[in-house]
C-alpha cells in the first residue's frame, strides 16, 4: 500500500464490498469558480452521484496526503483556500508530498491517485489537450499522456473549447486512446455540444460503455478511455458565440503575456465575464451531467 495514500473509509468500504465508486477532481473547487459557489456545486455534485446509485471520491492533495475521498469539511477548507492551494499535475506530485502541502488536482493527478485507490471511473468537465499555436509553444496538457497510460475510464463534456481540438484527437489517436461520443457522433466541445469533428466511436448505455472499457482491461491494452458526454441541449451555448468570446480571451491572453497553467484559469474567467456569466451555469450543468453517467457506468461494471 502507498504510505502516502489516504482512502476514506466510506470509499474503503465500497471498494472493498465491490460498489460503484466515482472519481472527481478538485481543482474545479479551487479553481474553476468563486466560495461559496465552488462548494455548493461540489456537494451537488457528489449528491448526484449518490442519487444516481454510486459514492463519490472527491481526490486532492490535503498536507501531503494523497486524498481518494474528501470529507464535507476537507471539500469547504479547498474552496475557501481557493486559488491559493496549488494547481497539482504529475510534475507536482513529489514536493507536495514531500513538503506536506496541499494540491487540487487535474485530470492527470486524479486519474493517478483513482487509479491508485482502484477507482476505475472518473467524472470531470472537460480535458486539457492541444492548445492553439502549440506548433510553436508545444503546450500540450498533460492531461493526453495521463490518458495513454493510466488505467481510468474518464467521462467528460469533450476537450475545453479554448483547445485545439483536430490536434487534441490526433493526438490521442497516436497515443491509442479510444475517443467515445455518449448518444453522438460528434466530439462535443464543452460549452457546445457541436465542434464539427467525429469521434472514433459512438455508445448509446452506459451498459456497453462499461462492456468496452472492461475489455480494454482484460486485454492488457494500457491507458484509459476518454468518454465524451454532450451537454444537455437546454444549457448548451450557440457555437458563434462561444467562439468569439475564445478568440477576444485568447487576444487578451497573448496582450498580458500569460502562459503555462495559468493559461486555462485565464481564459475560463475571461469567457465567463464575456459570456455574461453564462459559461458558469453551463460549466456546472455539464459537470453535473458527467456525473450521472459516470454513476450509472460505474454501477454496470461485473
Amino acid at each position: 500500500m502507498n504510505p502516502y495514500l489516504e482512502i476514506s473509509p466510506e470509499v474503503q468500504e465500497a471498494l472493498k464490498a465491490g460498489k460503484p465508486v466515482v472519481a472527481l477532481e478538485s481543482t474545479i473547487i479551487s479553481h474553476g469558480m468563486p466560495y461559496p459557489q465552488n462548494v455548493e456545486t461540489a456537494m451537488r455534485v457528489e449528491q448526484t452521484i449518490r442519487d444516481n446509485g454510486a459514492i463519490p471520491a472527491t481526490i486532492a492533495i490535503i498536507g501531503g496526503k494523497l486524498k481518494a475521498g474528501c470529507s464535507p469539511d476537507e471539500i469547504e477548507y479547498l474552496g475557501k483556500k481557493g486559488q491559493a492551494v496549488i494547481k497539482a499535475s504529475r510534475r507536482d506530485l513529489p514536493v507536495l508530498i514531500a513538503r506536506k502541502e496541499d494540491g487540487a488536482t487535474t485530470v492527470t493527478t486524479t486519474m493517478i491517485i483513482a487509479a491508485m485507490a482502484g477507482i476505475k471511473v472518473f467524472a470531470t468537465g472537460g480535458i486539457g489537450g492541444v492548445h492553439r499555436g502549440a506548433q510553436q509553444t508545444f503546450d500540450i496538457s498533460a492531461d493526453l499522456e495521463e490518458l495513454a497510460q493510466t488505467p481510468v475510464m474518464v467521462i467528460c463534456a469533450g476537450a475545453k473549447s479554448i483547445l485545439d481540438l483536430g490536434l487534441t484527437l490526433e493526438y490521442l489517436e497516436t497515443k491509442g486512446v479510444p475517443v467515445i461520443g455518449y448518444g453522438t457522433d460528434e466530439l462535443p466541445a464543452f460549452y457546445t455540444r457541436h465542434s464539427g469533428f467525429g469521434v472514433d466511436y459512438r455508445i448509446d448505455s452506459p451498459e456497453e460503455l462499461a462492456a468496452a472499457f472492461q475489455a480494454k482491461i482484460a486485454c492488457g491494452l494500457k491507458g484509459g478511455m476518454l468518454v465524451t458526454n454532450p451537454i444537455p441541449e437546454q444549457y448548451s451555448m450557440p457555437k458563434e458565440t462561444i467562439d468569439a468570446a475564445i478568440e477576444q480571451a485568447l487576444r487578451e491572453m497573448e496582450a498580458a503575456g500569460i502562459h503555462g497553467k495559468q493559461c486555462t484559469p485565464f481564459l475560463l474567467a475571461k469567457v465567463k465575464d464575456l459570456t455574461g456569466g453564462d459559461s458558469l451555469d453551463a460549466n456546472i450543468q455539464l459537470v453535473l451531467n458527467n456525473a450521472r453517467l459516470a454513476a450509472l457506468t460505474a454501477a454496470c461494471f461485473k
